[in-house]
């Protein structure tokens, strides 16, 4: 490697250090685990990550959406730590068993409507969940409560943490970016207010005591009381560690022209997450605005990562005491600027133009976000979108029954015998896919084939076919059979190979199965001619 590479990478890594140093200690309060929680996570996540994960540049450590998470098991399970590290701990190794079934791959089909509420939500529920520590009174642990007791919080404000949390969303906000790109706005306000806080002895909550010192080890107990909400609460960080992890990963894609490995970053980060629940950590994910500041500074492979775990490191054995004194204030500030980023502008800009029915996933999402559930959120959006997916996708087959108009080369006698039959062949054909959305369309065209000698299903058409309409077919076919009815399908080699396997094939005869739609349509013709003879040895039915 360069020296002008190594030297990147140090750039790249302190400065990602030094955005994650406020971040990695707001979060820790947030979750309800405390200060070091967030460096201990921030520490044993980003170095591990970085080691082992699929993508060269990323910095990972706690983010907004898994401390959002994280909180929420401490909430419910009455701030029982040996709980919460097992949740920690599952989701890690969750993590890994999605890398190494590849299933990083399927984060790419989740609808943009459903990521952007998504998203969206997390945002605004860590501005929720500031309003209280602003007015200097004590956090809510869920957006409702905190908007809920939000007048009560107006009657008891403290105006000096009032006037430190405005004072730190100023400079978050306002800083220049020629400064903030050289110094990072939430370190200019962390450093800068606590100074204040602490010179004019501001008699305001404050962070309290960080333990110096690298951190014990911390062994969950297995033994919870309630495996069905350990494994809810893990499932759901697994997964949003993993949508966080690899939506960021896609971004570092897209700025350093690379291509990262899902498979091995969900590995590398459930090693890391899982390292983080044995110090006693706060779980993380791939961070977006720090995996861009370290690109922009000049980090371009794994050791710009491992700088800016080790930077945290030398900060926790050296530092402790002096973030003690950090006024909760000020972090609720530099946390409010974090929730007004993660919004979906882009999104909400497109909001009146956007098809009715993204709309309806996103709005319902954000919603489910914010006052429900997050993983009941991602469910219900990924089931609504696939709902409407489905809806359009019907939109688009068209089933329609049609009859077989006698060709120019046909023998009179044939044509007359089909019109003198009152047209006995008819066609009912699939245009588009056939599937579940669909299949009921064919099986509402079966009363109009009564009376009818042959029918000519007719699937040359359609893209793909599912098990759902395979079976439509079968109970189509059963019915028209015990009418008395014929039935021959003409469908595509990949179709027919499926067809065969269901049995459908076996129904009807190898003799009534074509890829071709001209030879189906004499086959039916010829049969009709030679039963309206009275010819008795070509036979219609099923051998």
């Amino acid at each position: 490697m360069s020296f002008q590479k190594i030297r990147g990478d140090i750039f790249g890594g302190l400065t990602a250090g030094v955005i994650a140093l406020p971040l990695a200690l707001a979060f820790g309060v947030a979750s309800g685990l405390g200060p070091a929680a967030g460096l201990y996570g921030a520490i044993a996540l980003g170095l591990l990550a970085a080691v082992f994960g699929g993508t060269r540049t990323q910095v990972s450590g706690p983010t907004g959406p898994m401390t959002v998470v994280t909180a929420a098991a401490v909430a419910s399970f009455g701030g029982d730590l040996s709980c919460v590290l097992l949740v920690v701990l599952l989701a890690g190794l969750l993590q890994v068993v999605y890398g190494l079934g590849g299933l990083g791959a399927f984060v790419r089909y989740i609808p943009y409507p459903v990521i952007s509420g998504f998203m969206s939500g997390i945002g605004m529920i860590i501005i929720f969940l500031q309003l209280q520590p602003l007015l200097g009174v004590a956090a809510m642990n869920s957006p409702l409560h905190a908007v809920l007791a939000l007048p009560g919080a107006l009657a008891h404000v403290d105006m000096a943490s009032l006037a430190l949390g405005v004072a730190s969303m100023a400079v978050v906000f306002l800083t220049p970016g020629r400064i903030s790109r050289v110094i990072p706005s939430p370190l200019i306000a962390l450093v800068v207010l606590s100074v204040v806080a602490t010179v004019m002895k501001l008699q305001v909550p404050v962070i309290g005591s960080i333990p110096s010192g690298l951190p014990g080890f911390h062994l969950p107990s297995f033994f919870a009381q309630d495996w069905g909400k350990v494994l809810g609460f893990a499932f759901s960080l697994s997964l949003l560690g993993t949508i966080d992890t690899l939506l960021t990963s896609i971004i570092s894609d897209s700025l350093t022209r690379d291509r990262h490995d899902p498979r091995r970053e969900l590995i590398g980060q459930g090693i890391g997450n899982m390292f983080a629940a044995l110090t006693g950590g706060l779980a993380g994910a791939g961070a977006t605005m720090r995996t861009v500041v370290n690109i922009k500074a000049g980090g371009n492979s794994r050791l710009s990562g491992v700088i800016h775990a080790l930077f945290l490191l030398a900060v926790l054995l050296g530092l402790g005491p002096l973030a003690s004194h950090i006024p909760l204030a000020v972090l609720a500030g530099i946390l409010f600027k974090v929730g007004v980023d993660i919004l979906d502008y882009r999104m909400l800009r497109l909001l009146r133009f956007a098809p009715k029915p993204d709309v309806i996933v996103m709005v319902t999402v954000f919603f489910v976000t914010v006052f429900f559930d997050l993983i009941v959120a991602v469910g219900v959006g990924v089931t609504m979108a696939s709902l409407l997916l489905t809806y359009r996708m019907s939109r688009q087959t068209q089933v329609k029954v049609s009859e077989v108009e006698p060709s120019g080369e046909q023998l009179e006698r044939e044509r007359e015998l089909i019109e003198l039959s009152g047209r006995t062949v008819r066609v009912i054909s699939v245009r588009g896919p056939f599937f579940f959305g669909s299949s009921a369309q064919m099986q509402d065209k079966v009363d109009k084939l009564l009376g009818t000698r042959v029918v000519i299903v007719e699937c040359l058409d359609v893209p793909f076919m599912d098990l759902s309409a395979v079976f439509a077919l079968g109970e189509m076919i059963e019915k028209l059979k015990a009418a008395g009815v014929d039935v021959i399908v003409a469908a595509a080699s990949e179709h027919l190979r499926g067809l065969e396997k269901c049995g459908i094939v076996r129904m009807i005869g190898t003799d009534h199965v074509f890829s071709d739609h001209e030879a189906a349509v004499e086959c039916a013709l010829s049969a009709v001619a030679l039963t309206e003879a009275g010819t008795t040895d070509y036979a219609l039915t099923t051998p």
